[in-house]
C-alpha cells in the first residue's frame, strides 16, 4: 500500500496518495507501534503530502511528532533525527516563521559539519537551505556568504563525481540567474 501511494505521490494524485497514506500510518501506529521507524516513515510521508497540498500546519504537526520521537528513539544527531529537523525548518520556511526555521537550519548544519564533515553533500544541502532561509528574512548579507561558502566548498569536494552527481545539486541551485 505504501508503495502504491508512493506511485500516486509520483504522479501528483496528493489526495489519493493521502487516503492511502493514512492508512499506512494508522496500520503502522497499531502493529508497530508510535514509534517503530516504519511508522515514522509513514507519518513523515503524509506530511510530505500535506506540504504538496499546502496544509502546513497539517505537515507541521506531524513533522514535529517525527522529529520528536526520532530525538528521543535514536538521538539528536542521528541522520534521520537531522532529516526530520531539516524537513520541520523547511515548513517553518514555507510558513514565513523565518526565526524558527533559521534555528532549526542551523542545529543541523552545524551538528552536519561536526559529524560528517563540512565537505559532505548533506552538510552543503543544509548551508544551501539555511541561506534561502536567510534570504527570505532579509538577511541578505548572510544569504551571500553561505552561498558562496557552497558553491566554494562543492567545487573543492571529494565528493564531486561529474555534472549530475547529488553533490552538485547545490551548485545548480546556488548559481541560478534567480538568485
Amino acid at each position: 500500500m505504501a508503495n502504491l501511494a508512493s506511485t500516486l505521490w509520483n504522479q501528483g494524485r496528493w489526495d489519493d496518495a493521502e487516503k492511502l497514506e493514512v492508512q499506512v500510518m494508522e496500520t503502522s501506529k497499531t502493529k508497530l507501534g508510535v514509534d517503530h521507524p516504519s511508522t515514522l516513515t509513514s507519518m513523515a510521508n503524509l506530511a510530505s503530502t500535506y506540504r504538496n497540498q499546502g496544509r502546513w500546519d497539517d505537515a507541521e504537526k506531524l513533522d514535529v511528532q517525527v522529529m520528536a520521537t526520532r530525538k528521543t528513539k535514536v538521538g539528536v544527531d542521528h541522520p534521520d533525527t537531522l532529516t526530520s529537523m531539516a524537513t520541520l525548518a523547511s515548513t517553518y520556511r514555507n510558513q514565513g516563521r523565518w526565526d524558527d526555521a533559521e534555528k532549526l537550519f542551523v542545529q543541523v548544519t552545524e551538528t552536519r559539519k561536526t559529524k560528517l564533515g563540512v565537505d559532505h553533500p548533506d552538510t552543503l544541502t543544509g548551508m544551501n537551505n539555511l541561506a534561502f532561509t536567510w534570504k527570505g528574512s532579509g538577511k541578505e548579507i548572510e544569504a551571500l556568504q553561505a552561498k558562496y561558502h557552497v558553491i566554494v566548498r562543492i567545487k573543492a569536494s571529494k565528493y564531486r563525481s561529474g555534472i549530475g552527481h547529488v553533490g552538485l545539486l547545490p551548485t545548480k541551485i546556488v548559481t541560478r540567474p534567480a538568485w
